[in-house]
């Protein structure tokens, strides 16, 4: 049984390592496209990151933005969900992460923009004007993630500290190199969002490929009936996925796809 929709992360998965979609990844998508195959791109990027990719991925439909807090649809560039965390969550959360792991420092991707501590060091370009302060000036009950950095600490190290100290209040998860670690509301993932998304199309989740590289692709992985695991995948999301593909520089979801829906 050929699946009736696609869910894909981008960075490290669709993307090749310079951040590009390859001609044959364009060429391939386009092929579903008119086969009225649906592919939902699922992302922990915030939305003004999808938005820089709007040339290559503009006619595809749906995106699901920040760890499944957003979605996103992605010709209109128009928000049709979201799911903050509660201001009074983000600011408890923030006291037991300087307590239990002294040195971690904090922004906020909102829904329209991004906030930091004046402290917080950002190791991505920032918009501009971004605002500035302290968690409790800047908080406006739009914040869809909340990012918490360590300068020290291993990422993984850091993940699985944050999550054993504030899992019970909020989603946390990791995609970085570094130890910077992200937290949705309590039960919003990537899967979350994408379950709800197929429920309202109609797909059950045995019909669904799923695509991903990081541990904010496990809860996708595990919920996709099909899920595939890149090449060069974080250990644990080789472990969710039932497959594996070739890396994301070799166009590993085109090539995976090519076969699945015997593209030419």
């Amino acid at each position: 049984m050929r699946p009736r929709l696609v869910a894909t992360d981008l960075d490290g998965t669709l993307l090749r390592r310079d951040g590009t979609v390859s001609a044959r990844t364009r060429e391939v998508l386009a092929m579903l496209d008119r086969r009225g195959v649906p592919v939902v791109f699922v992302t922990g990027r915030p939305m003004r990151w999808v938005e820089e990719l709007h040339d290559d991925i503009g006619g595809h439909g749906l995106a699901i933005c920040s760890n499944g807090a957003v979605l996103y649809e992605v010709a209109g560039r128009s928000v049709q969900r979201a799911l903050p965390v509660a201001p009074a969550t983000v600011l408890t959360v923030a006291h037991r992460l300087r307590t239990g792991l002294p040195g971690s420092r904090f922004a906020l991707e909102r829904v329209h923009g991004f906030a930091r501590e004046t402290d917080y060091r950002s190791r991505h370009v920032e918009p501009a004007g971004t605002p500035t302060g302290t968690l409790e000036d800047l908080l406006d009950g739009s914040t869809v993630k909340l990012l918490a950095l360590h300068e020290e600490m291993a990422g993984d190290a850091y993940w699985r500290a944050v999550r054993d100290l504030v899992g019970d209040l909020v989603d946390v998860t990791w995609s970085s190199t570094w130890a910077l670690v992200e937290m949705s509301a309590h039960g919003v993932t990537k899967a979350s969002m994408l379950a709800d998304v197929c429920a309202e199309q109609g797909i059950d989740a045995a019909e669904v490929v799923a695509f991903g590289d990081m541990p904010n692709d496990i809860a996708m992985l595990h919920w996709a009936g099909t899920s595939y695991a890149m090449a060069d995948a974080h250990p644990a999301v080789v472990a969710a996925a039932t497959h594996r593909a070739p890396a994301h520089d070799d166009d590993g979801v085109a090539a995976v796809l090519t076969e699945l829906f015997d593209l030419p």
